[in-house]
């Protein structure tokens, strides 16, 4: 089975679309003809320019490298989740698919020439570092970021376990920018943190979706109702919030747990025969128990298409704030031993038909974290519709992100609060309502 990269994730794809691409342009009129050999044109000229730079130049280029960076230049004109991994880093990606690395366990993105940060992994060092999202990493160890790509920046950030690395940081309520020391470790991402709370709910905080997501997953849920006892049991929360994505196959397992039938989601490409949908099979691993899903502007890509079965199928009543809204999938193209692509190859749907791409998940019931005087106004996600060069949504109705603010102190959690008082209140059967007032 493929898996699609779906924030930092993704595994292989097979000869058969190249061959249906090829076979496509033998189909094409003469004014596609045209068109190829004015593409050659244009390779003719790149092949001139590269020549230039490479001889005449104040000082000797790297050959590699100014083809990596062409590479790079025309992936990353396409869209901002397109990009090209050398051998290291697509090494370091596998690794990270397994769900363990060495580094420092911030989840980013390039923005403007910058490295911003979607979230820190829980208890990791940038988390107990305090590094926020919406942070703005300036340097690493001194050197600038503007000018390196994300994959060059994050590699700078990658090292020893046990060695050291300085970032200098902006954030928008200082006027000066923060210097934060960070240790890399061993990241070992636990997908799933779950526990009881109050004796009656069973509380589950997927952190990303890795190989071992769905594993944990069912591993949590039966150790919570052997603790619990189904009788006592009123329910669970599943906290997306802060959630960057991953595997889109976890993701549909994830979404599979909770769900007896029905469409899960559909992956739409170029072409219409590329469609792909995944359906549920029979099996509530929570025998049906009420659910609520917790979402904010940081869950983004898998946690939506979770968030989103679970809606479209009125399985679970999705509480906090608008998703981030990345509704396409990329796909892992391996290049023997020089790296891989990361290349979007298709958008994915909800079981209702509903492209959350650059407009999120719309939560039935909006519920704002109190944010601290000193964050409000910066503690909101741009969001995919925010991204410079992002896909457009074909209804035009874009929105932007929301709040990912999640406060330090478990005892100003109003969202999660929320939702357990939601679950102990509702009448049985009322998580599979939309629309729902909720008390506060």
């Amino acid at each position: 089975m493929r898996k699609f990269s779906l924030v930092l994730l993704g595994a292989l794809v097979g000869a058969g679309s190249a061959t249906l691409v090829s076979q496509t342009h033998l189909l094409s009129t003469t004014s596609a003809v045209a068109a190829s050999s004015e593409t050659y044109r244009q390779l003719s000229l790149f092949g001139d320019v590269f020549e230039k730079v490479r001889t005449d130049y104040v000082e000797r280029p790297e050959e590699a490298k100014l083809i990596e960076s062409a590479i790079n230049g025309m992936l990353t004109s396409l869209d901002p989740h397109s990009s090209f991994m050398d051998a290291k880093n697509f090494r370091d990606m596998q690794i990270q698919t397994r769900g363990e690395f060495g580094g420092l366990g911030i989840e980013v993105t390039m923005e403007e020439g910058l490295v911003k940060v979607v979230a820190p992994i829980d208890e990791t060092p940038a988390a107990r570092a305090g590094i926020l999202a919406n942070d703005v990493i300036t340097q690493i160890d001194g050197e600038a970021v503007q000018g390196l790509t994300l994959n060059q920046a994050v590699d700078k950030m990658r090292g020893p376990v046990n060695s050291s690395v300085k970032l200098t940081i902006q954030r928008k309520e200082k006027k000066e920018p923060l210097e934060v020391k960070l240790t890399r470790e061993t990241i070992r991402i636990r997908p799933v943190r779950a526990r009881t709370e109050g004796g009656d709910i069973g509380y589950l905080r997927i952190t990303q979706f890795n190989e071992q997501t769905h594993e944990a997953l069912r591993t949590a849920v039966d150790k919570i109702a052997s603790e619990v006892g189904q009788d006592k049991l009123k329910g669970y929360v599943i906290d997306l919030r802060n959630n960057p994505g991953g595997l889109l196959d976890q993701a549909i397992m994830v979404s599979d747990a909770f769900l007896e039938r029905g469409e899960i989601v559909s992956t739409r490409g170029r072409n219409a025969e590329e469609t792909q949908r995944f359906n549920a099979k029979a099996g509530d691993i929570t025998k049906g128990k009420p659910l609520v899903v917790l979402i904010n502007g940081g869950s983004a890509s898998a946690s939506e298409i979770v968030a989103g079965a679970l809606q479209d199928h009125k399985r679970a009543t999705v509480l906090g704030t608008r998703s981030f809204g990345k509704g396409s999938v990329q796909t892992i193209i391996p290049l023997g031993g020089n790296g891989a692509l990361r290349l979007t190859t298709a958008r994915y749907y909800t079981p209702a038909g509903r492209s959350i791409q650059a407009k999120g998940i719309d939560p039935d019931q909006e519920v704002l974290q109190e944010v601290p005087d000193e964050l409000k106004g910066k503690d909101e996600t741009k969001g995919e519709a925010g991204l410079r060069g992002h896909l457009k949504n074909s209804d035009k109705d874009e929105k932007g992100g929301s709040s990912a603010y999640v406060p330090p102190d478990p005892t100003m959690y109003k969202q999660l609060k929320t939702a357990f008082d939601y679950l102990r209140s509702a009448r049985k059967g009322a998580a599979n309502t939309t629309k729902t007032g909720v008390p506060n």
